[in-house]
């Protein structure tokens, strides 16, 4: 596997998966070491002139005004990290703790944070060896950065806490020598260079929108399917209405259902049956098309911030000054994930719209809750309840967080983010529009079955082959929960995007 190189300029998201999921290992551009150094060296040098430099000469937050003496730089950074290590909750997953680490090193490596080569370095070894800090989940209001979580992670480089290594949960210290590296002891400015950013949030951030993103495309076929088993009327995806009304995410969507459709028997042959169909069906290119737009906006807002300095105070070697700044604000995040939320919801909210539509006899012309001999058999009628369960809670979830501002560090830091909460709750959102969509497919799927002989285009057939080597067709009730299961690998996985694209080729 290819290594990614490290200058605080390039990372892209794809990057950031590769190193989160695939374990791909990082080494830092030459040229951007120098300038690490450069920074470390002049933070060294006021400590030794008792310059006074917020974070490297005083205290933090609300003690800002506590002038700390030179011989005491070296214990206030490490005090720092022991008592900001405070997080509560369940762990975070290794991909996002790897997803953490990363866009600190990328964050750092450019060198204005003051940071040593030294420690720079232990935190890629860390990374690189799969050494994984034990970061709890609750903790960060998102400003001054994630200095909780942050600080976790920060911990391990000194031999405190506990990581995961090699699938065990062990103290930092023994995780170290087992793996052949030393603890460090911490410098002037480095407990606050390793804590205080939007890593954490930028992070989970990162993951969520790239599986948002995948999540758009399956939508998109799970639409289509249902769209054929429906019968449903292609002229609401013609090219020239979309072209009179051109949203990027509409247009593309309108294209992306043709383009699965294409060569449909089914629809053919019911081209006549009724004039329109219900928003569900006529809407998808609208209603996805619009989240897809919001994804977009949030896709743009990520790829700034992992390639963005979020440190404070910044340290300009080059004209010799420590600027003061709120870089370490995390709202860019946190509006764009409450975005995502909401964007993600509505891919539920429409979703369960066409499940419900699917399984009802009365709208749908197909046997009621989608099997032949239904009464001894209630077939979807309960995969359509669990719908409804996930979209209500997406739309409790969707509320922002970013509106939710509370006072820390004695209103010093009087307005902050809440961006890692907002990041949290987007990906529960995702996690419930993943098997929403799931069910979808699996409740189209077997709708299909009922215009047989008739097949639908390639691309809904495609879909729908895969799903059929996981899944059988229902004549009678069976366990529903491990079908939803198989079909909701193929959504997380993104193995039926990928399969469907291998027919139609790759989705806009």
């Amino acid at each position: 596997m290819d290594t990614i190189h490290l200058n605080g300029h390039s990372l892209t998201l794809e990057d950031v998966v590769k190193v989160a999921r695939c374990g791909c290992k990082v080494n830092l551009d030459p040229a951007a070491k120098a300038f690490v150094k450069r920074g470390a060296a002049i933070v060294e040098k006021w400590v030794q002139e008792e310059r006074v430099v917020y974070g490297i000469t005083t205290g933090f937050g609300d003690l800002a005004s506590v002038t700390i003496p030179s011989e005491q730089s070296e214990i206030l950074q490490e005090n720092l990290l022991k008592s900001h290590a405070s997080g509560v909750g369940e762990p975070l997953p290794e991909d996002i703790v790897r997803a953490i680490m990363l866009l600190r090193i990328n964050t750092l490596i450019r060198g204005f944070s003051g940071i040593s080569l030294e420690t720079l370095s232990l935190l890629v070894d860390l990374l690189n060896k799969g050494i994984h800090p034990l970061i709890p989940s609750q903790g960060s209001v998102g400003a001054s950065g994630d200095l909780c979580p942050l600080s976790h992670l920060a911990i391990a480089l000194l031999g405190l806490g506990d990581v995961f290594y090699k699938g065990e949960r062990m103290q930092a210290t023994l995780a170290l020598e087992k793996a052949g590296l030393k603890p460090i002891k911490l410098k002037p400015k480095e407990g606050l260079a390793l804590n205080n950013g939007t890593a954490a949030t930028t992070g989970i951030a990162s993951l969520v929108i790239y599986d948002a993103l995948n999540l758009a495309k399956a939508a998109d076929i799970a639409g289509a399917m249902s769209l054929e088993a429906l019968h449903g009327v292609p002229y609401a995806f013609d090219s020239r209405t979309h072209e009179l009304r051109p949203h990027f995410g509409q247009r593309t969507v309108a294209s992306n259902v043709r383009r699965l459709i294409e060569g449909s028997e089914i629809i053919e042959a019911f081209k006549g049956a009724r004039v329109q169909d219900a928003y569900s069906l006529r809407c998808i290119p609208q209603v996805h098309g619009a989240s897809r737009d919001a994804l977009d906006f949030v896709r743009q807002k990520i790829d700034i911030e992992i390639n963005s300095v979020t440190d404070n105070p910044l340290i300009f070697p080059a004209d010799g000054e420590a600027l003061s700044g709120g870089n370490f604000h995390a709202q860019p995040i946190a509006l764009a994930m409450d975005f995502l939320g909401i964007a993600v919801a509505e891919f539920t909210n429409i979703s369960e719209r066409r499940v419900a539509r699917l399984v009802d006899s009365k709208l749908s012309g197909l046997p009621a809750f989608l099997m032949k001999n239904s009464g001894v058999n209630s077939g979807f009628m309960i995969p359509q309840y669990v719908c409804a369960a996930l979209v209500s809670e997406n739309k409790v979830l969707a509320h922002p967080s970013s509106v939710d501002s509370i006072p820390t560090s004695a209103n010093q830091e009087d307005h902050v983010s809440m961006g890692a909460y907002a990041a949290r709750k987007a990906q529960t959102i995702l996690s419930n529009a993943q098997k929403v969509i799931a069910i979808e497919m699996l409740a189209a799927a077997q709708a299909l079955e009922f215009s047989a002989p008739l097949k639908p285009g390639k691309g809904v057939y495609r879909a729908f082959q895969a799903i059929r080597e996981r899944t059988p067709f229902l004549d009678e009730d069976i366990l529903m929960a491990p079908l939803i299961e198989e079909v909701l690998s193929l959504v997380k996985s993104g193995e039926i995007v990928r399969e469907v694209e291998e027919e139609v080729g790759e989705l806009d």
